[in-house]
Parts: structure tokens; sequence; C-alpha cells
């Protein structure tokens, strides 16, 4: 059968979570800064869709190819590691210390990723710094300060709802790493995982990465906004958010859920060559996200 039960799945989150914590520096930074580049691309696509045809939800429809890509090419979102790591911590199958390890060096190379798409998207709309005419300019700016001096706004209200969007958002997006895992065929796992990430993004929630191509573009391209409000009012409470997110109500809450239906080994530690889902073939989806 094509589907993978919830006990087998939370076997290969917690052997994914050890595979991803035992990755080198470098695959940790070039990884990260391809996914955080995919997604970015992938954010300007929704961005132009929903322009174009004047219905955002369009956009949002439209988003979810980036994480597709990601997790299929198992590259790095350390929005997903947020549910993924923990888990194979609690198991003692990896350290604290190199779950932080993993989540700084793929920050950085979201950060790398995100800056240089955000450098070449920016020369591309604005036919090299000689036209601000595009209206992709524009949107850029606005959604740069709306997730930046909109909730500076609100004062110590707009860092709790920051956070709580962030919240929200990086329960869908871990469900979208999970719901990967519970189909054993390419095209079950694309159906999968695109559900939840159609869900964040077209309720306007606020996710890290994506967030660390939106708010420099918009800087890039003469956004009211700073390096410091960029940090203060959403890199620092958007990433404590999602990690609360993708920790409690993805990551501990399945946990607990299934825990007690998870077979004695993971579907993916017993046969070789056997990936995240346990998908015979495809051992680069034990690493992705």
């Amino acid at each position: 059968m094509d589907y993978v039960k919830p006990g087998e799945v939370l076997g290969s989150m917690i052997e994914a979570g050890k595979n991803k914590a035992e990755l080198g520096i470098m695959q940790l930074i070039v990884r990260g800064g391809l996914g955080g580049a995919i997604l970015a691309c992938a954010t300007t696509l929704a961005f132009t869709a929903a322009a174009q045809t004047k219905i955002p939800m369009v956009g949002a429809i439209l988003f979810p190819v980036g994480f597709v890509m990601i997790i299929l090419l198992g590259l790095e979102l350390v929005t997903g590691s947020f549910a993924l790591i923990p888990l194979a911590v609690l198991e003692k199958q990896t350290t604290v210390g190199r779950m932080l390890g993993n989540y700084f060096w793929v920050i950085l190379g979201h950060l790398i990723g995100c800056a240089v798409y955000a450098a070449l998207y920016g020369l591309t709309i604005t036919k090299m710094g000689t036209d601000l005419s595009n209206p992709m300019v524009q949107t850029l700016i606005t959604a740069s300060e709306g997730k930046t001096t909109a909730y500076q706004s609100l004062g110590a209200e707009g860092l709790g709802l920051a956070f709580i969007k962030a919240m929200l958002c990086n329960w869908m997006v871990t469900l979208g790493a999970v719901m990967a895992m519970t189909s054993r065929s390419t095209s079950g796992k694309i159906l999968a995982m695109w559900l939840p990430i159609l869900t964040f993004f077209g309720q306007g929630f606020e996710h890290t990465v994506v967030n660390f191509f939106v708010i420099p573009a918009g800087m890039m391209l003469g956004a009211n906004v700073t390096m410091a409000d960029w940090w203060i009012w959403n890199g620092i409470p958007v990433l404590l958010g999602n990690f609360a997110g993708g920790l409690l109500l993805t990551g501990l809450l399945f946990y607990l859920s299934q825990k007690g239906s998870r077979p004695g080994t993971s579907a993916a530690a017993e046969l070789p060559g056997r990936g995240e889902a346990g998908l015979p073939g495809t051992p680069v989806l034990e690493k992705s996200l």
C-alpha cells in the first residue's frame, strides 16, 4: 500500500532528526542556502500570481512548489527541523548541542541564499536599478513594512501577534514535512505536503525563511525598515514562534499521540536504503527539511 501508518511515520521522524543532526557544517550551509533561495523564488511566484489575478489565494495555491522542491531534493529548511530534531534528542539519538548547531548553520545558509536571490530578483524587476515601475517593487516594500513596522505600531501586542502567527505558521509547515512521510509514492508525497503549506500561506501567517527574503528585499528596494526593525519586530519573535509551533504543536503532540503505536524500529532502520518514509530508493528524503 502507498499509505504509511502514523506509528511508522513517528519512527521516520526520529530517524530523520538523527540524520539531520549528523550533517557536516558545509552540507548544512549549502543545503540551507539552496532551501532559502528556492523558497524565496516560490514566494515571488506567489506574489506575482496574486498580482496578476487579483486573487491572493491563487498565490497560496502555487507557493507550495518551493516546499516540494526542498523536500524531494533533500535540502534543509530549519522550520521543518524544529519538529524533527527535538524528537531525536528526546529519544537520545542525538544531543542538544548537535541540534543547536544544525539550526545555526542552516539559518546562516538561509540568510545567504535569501539575500542572493533578493539581490538578483531586485535587479531583475528594476531592470538593473533603472526602473522602479514594476508593481512587484511596491508589493515587496509593502510586505516588508507590514511584517515589521506594522507590528512596531502595536507595541508589545505586536510582538505577541507576530509570535502567535509564527506558531500557527510552523504548525502547518512541520505538518507538511510530516505529511510527506505518509506516502511511499512521489505523487502521494507531493499532494500530502501541499495541503498544510497552502493553508499557512493562504492565511498570511509568519514564516522565518520567507521573511528572510521578503524583508531584506523590501529594504533593498526602499522600504522604511531598519535592521533593528527587522530583528526586533519580526526576526526574533517569528523565529521563536516558529520553533514553539514546530516543537509543541507538531513534534511533541504527534509523539505523544503515536508513541505507543510506534514499531520497535523505524521503517528507515529496518531496510537498507530506505528513506524518511520507508520509501525504497529515496534515501535523500531522510535528511530533507
